[in-house]
């Protein structure tokens, strides 16, 4: 099991993704399947080809390695993070060794407007 999960937010399409951190079981057992899965088609097919050269051994790199590449492309292509599974943003990003950019949350300020229904004499 990962150590925690992240959640991200990309502000211009509102579209949400879940990122774990840390080890990733799920290549250990299924290889190059997860980053097609997640919609990582980029490493999902760099894993498949170093997959085929390496007779499978690539995987045992990648299982270490490929949460922080997912997190990475995330960041890349404008995700934000929203919330962390556990612990704080501060620590996975220590633990990571990457700069990981907080969603700010839009604050709608309702401005108070004078009561106009009593009428002056």
């Amino acid at each position: 099991m990962a150590y925690t999960k992240i959640v991200t937010e990309n502000p211009k399409t509102g579209h949400v993704r879940e990122a774990p951190v840390g080890f990733s079981w799920t290549v250990l057992f299924f290889g190059f399947f997860p980053p097609l899965f997640r919609g990582d088609l980029k490493w999902g097919i760099i894993m498949l080809l170093l997959v085929l050269v390496t007779t499978g051994l690539s995987s045992l790199v990648f299982m270490f390695i490929y949460n922080k590449l997912y997190i990475k492309e995330l960041i890349g292509d404008g995700f934000k993070v929203k919330s962390v599974g556990m612990g704080t943003v501060d620590q996975i990003a220590r633990k990571l060794n990457i700069s990981l950019p907080m969603l700010e949350e839009r604050i709608i300020h309702l401005s108070t407007t004078p009561n106009r229904s009593s009428v002056e004499q």
